[in-house]
């Protein structure tokens, strides 16, 4: 480490702020995915784990399923060293499908089911993918996409079969009816006993593919349980145990008046995509190993979404930025009844300061924290502190969770930066991944040889470690030999009256180099109305230096996202380099 540079652990204010109830480093059970299940089944039992369109699954009900799922696969010569795709979008068969495929000591590898047949075709070959577990509206493209791939088994299931797990499906040619696998052998034949979690592959997931084609990630079955750990550590102030026969489960430490919400009465809708690494780390195993009941959305309907949450009592909203602005317009949520909300999360993408104070004027009794991670990190690297007394700091992405350590490197020379100056945020830790499938060439760009990340984001520490981030580095613009970072300018943005949405991005200029423009979304209300780009432009550009100003303002219908709510800002810059010609 460069001594002039310092890395989180050796801020000298962390120590005041660390919260109470989690300490620095834990002690991580060596065990497979399967052992959260395990654990929380028993413990939870008929506890409602999850319910879709009003159809509830208890805990015991998952894991009958998952072992059955498990069973199923085994029957179909579907084991360990095995990779499965599971190309299902958010429902009530997702959890034992998931789980299912542990069990049976495959890999889970998650496919978005809005890929294009080409993209889905990419991943199956990339990921050597012996079976498929698909939705019955998305075999058009299944069909397309297997003609060179290794899939030999194709599962099927639908929406009918949320209500129903018997109900008939469509199937292609050899096709398998997921109620097949779910009429097999419920019980537990331990067929992930002999794995090494250190070694054995529990997910290959893709990265979102928001810059270029997607990498698979290698994460053994420890890097998955390490930061389910984490962050389930992390969120309720609890340490990690084992239960009565060995299973991985949480002990909760930390005081009630800390962590009001304690373990088996947490309830959640869930948005977040669990073919996404907040979605399966975050909202599925997290949820499963806390005893929260998940309450399932098929799609961000904002009014149905205020009124499940007051209908289930929810204790914490989560997702991406764009849902707490979507929330925050719906007609009437200032009156409505979310007294039992006492937290709320934001990941995928920075939580612009203007909405963090709207949202803590509507929820003035709750914790609103943003965390901060990515695939290659299994999910979460770092959170601002869940304890009700903790310090949290708007703009902010929190503390490292636990024995994770955060270095920032000059961008030019990879020299560690001191707090308080930009660079590339580098993650070091237990849940950092093995490497991208197939691609030497890329792990070794994208970890070095003392083990830390390089995660292409650019950010800041302050004298308290605190990270700050700021851009992708990807993202960042040149303009006249000057950098510009997209997000300083879309955070003023933000808070102009009127705007719903914003993403800054780079025109081609041939003497600037790139222009900065704002692509803006209008509200629909009277202030939304009044903007011009004129006004656009003089709200922004009357507080920055010259070399950062917004050259054009474009007003549009949507900002385009992906599933997980991550700006792909490369379709804006791909339109305005066509443009330029």
């Amino acid at each position: 480490m460069s001594t002039h540079g310092v890395t989180w652990s050796t801020l000298a204010g962390v120590s005041d702020l660390w919260p109470t109830g989690v300490p620095r480093s834990l002690d991580y059970p060596t065990a497979p995915v399967g052992s959260l299940l395990r654990a929380a089944v028993r413990r939870w039992g008929d506890r409602t784990a999850f319910v879709h369109h009003g159809t509830e699954l208890s805990f015991t009900e998952l894991g009958r399923r998952a072992h059955a799922v498990a069973a199923g696969l085994a029957e179909r010569g579907v084991g360990p060293g095995d990779v499965v795709a599971v190309h299902l979008p958010n429902c009530l068969q997702y959890p034992p499908v998931y789980y299912g495929v542990l069990l049976a000591g495959a890999t889970f590898s998650p496919t978005n089911p809005l890929l294009t047949p080409a993209e889905l075709a990419h991943q199956l070959a990339d990921s050597g993918a012996r079976a498929l577990i698909t939705w019955d509206a998305c075999l058009p493209a299944v069909r397309a996409a297997l003609g060179d791939t290794a899939v030999r088994t194709v599962v099927v299931t639908g929406p009918a079969q949320i209500a129903d797990p018997t109900a008939p499906v469509e199937l292609p040619e050899g096709g398998v009816d997921l109620a097949d696998l779910l009429a097999a052998d419920p019980s537990d034949a331990h067929r992930d006993a002999d794995l090494d979690p250190a070694t054995a592959l529990a997910h290959l997931a893709y990265t979102g593919g928001t810059t270029g084609v997607s990498k698979g990630v290698e994460l053994p079955h420890r890097q998955v349980v390490t930061n389910v750990l984490q962050s389930g550590c992390w969120a309720s102030g609890s340490l990690p145990a084992r239960d009565a026969e060995g299973d991985v489960t949480l002990d909760q430490v930390g005081d009630p008046d800390e962590y009001p919400t304690r373990l088996g009465t947490g309830c959640a809708i869930n948005l977040t995509p669990w073919f996404h690494a907040m979605g399966v780390i975050g909202y599925l195993n997290g949820q499963v190993l806390s005893g929260a009941t998940v309450v399932i959305h098929d799609r961000f309907d904002p009014v149905a979404y205020v009124r499940d949450a007051e209908a289930y009592r929810v204790t914490s909203i989560g997702g991406a930025p764009p849902v707490f602005a979507a929330l925050l317009q719906v007609p009437g949520i200032a009156d409505a009844d979310l007294s039992s909300v006492r937290g709320l999360s934001s990941g995928a993408a920075p939580l612009a300061v203007p909405l963090i104070e709207r949202l803590t004027a509507l929820f003035p009794g709750a914790v609103i924290g943003e965390g901060y991670g990515l695939t290659e990190v299994t999910m979460q690297a770092t959170g601002n502190p869940v304890a009700r007394s903790a310090v949290r700091k708007a703009g902010t992405v929190g503390l490292p969770v636990p024995d994770t350590e955060i270095s920032i490197r000059a961008l030019d020379t990879g020299e560690e930066l001191p707090a308080g100056e930009r660079g590339e945020v580098c993650i070091r830790g237990p849940q950092v991944m093995r490497g991208y499938a197939g691609r030497p060439e890329a792990t070794a760009q994208s970890i070095d040889a003392e083990g830390w990340f390089h995660s292409g984001d650019v950010g800041v520490l302050d004298e308290d470690g605190y990270l700050a981030v700021v851009d992708r580095t990807k993202d960042m613009l040149l303009h006249k030999g000057y950098n510009v970072f997209p997000r300083e300018l879309e955070e003023i943005l933000v808070g102009v009256p009127g705007v719903a949405g914003v993403a800054v991005v780079g025109r081609p200029d041939p003497v600037a180099g790139e222009l900065p423009v704002a692509y803006v979304v209008r509200r629909s209300d009277e202030a939304g109305a009044a903007l011009t780009e004129e006004s656009v432009m003089a709200a922004v550009n009357d507080r920055v230096t010259p070399y950062k100003r917004v050259r054009a303002v474009v007003f549009t219908d949507a900002i385009p996202v992906s599933p997980a709510g991550k700006v792909l800002k490369r379709v804006l810059a791909d339109r305005e380099r066509e443009a330029a010609g």
